[in-house]
């Protein structure tokens, strides 16, 4: 099943992302963040939505503020993390097509993702909902003794081609 997070998820999802600071360059964070940041992010996102299985959260995905500038306001940064062992399980695409319905509900036009490379099983499943190349961050960011590369890619939630007039507003 897939919802939307409240901050009652909060403990879940910080645990499921724990290993993924600790042990992994996939996330540049280097201390994981406890419920209570969790929570606050939760409430802070454009969405956040959680699959759950069974009454456990799995995996959880989320869309945040693209850039500062007003200009980007139609554009969002996506991510998404699956528990360990629940990757090739469809627990993925259906937890950003999901996501994407809601923000194409909400007025985006545009969803970008970073990963760290290597990440094949981040790029196959970026690659396999449409995303494309958008450029690569190199040697940006240090953590586990080395410097990691970061990939970026896009995704048009709508089209935009031949748009002549301002997008409405988000809802």
């Amino acid at each position: 099943m897939i919802r939307a997070a409240t901050p009652a998820d909060a403990p879940a999802c910080a645990a499921l992302y724990a290993p993924y600071v600790t042990d992994t360059a996939i996330s540049f964070e280097t201390d994981p963040p406890d419920a209570a940041e969790m929570a606050r992010r939760i409430t802070g996102a454009h969405a956040w939505l959680v699959f759950e299985d069974h009454g456990h959260v799995a995996g959880y995905a989320y869309a945040t503020r693209f850039a500062e500038r007003a200009a980007y306001r139609w554009s969002c940064e996506t991510s998404i993390y699956l528990e360990h062992g629940r990757r090739r399980t469809g627990a993925g695409r259906a937890l950003y097509e999901t996501l994407f319905e809601r923000l194409r509900d909400r007025g985006f036009y545009r969803a970008f993702a970073g990963m760290t490379l290597p990440n094949e099983a981040s790029a196959g499943l970026h690659r396999a909902l449409g995303f494309t190349p958008a450029g690569v961050y190199r040697r940006v960011g240090w953590k586990h003794g080395a410097w990691h590369d970061v990939a970026w890619v896009q995704k048009d939630l709508r089209a935009t081609d031949g748009c002549t007039s301002a997008p409405g507003e988000l809802t």
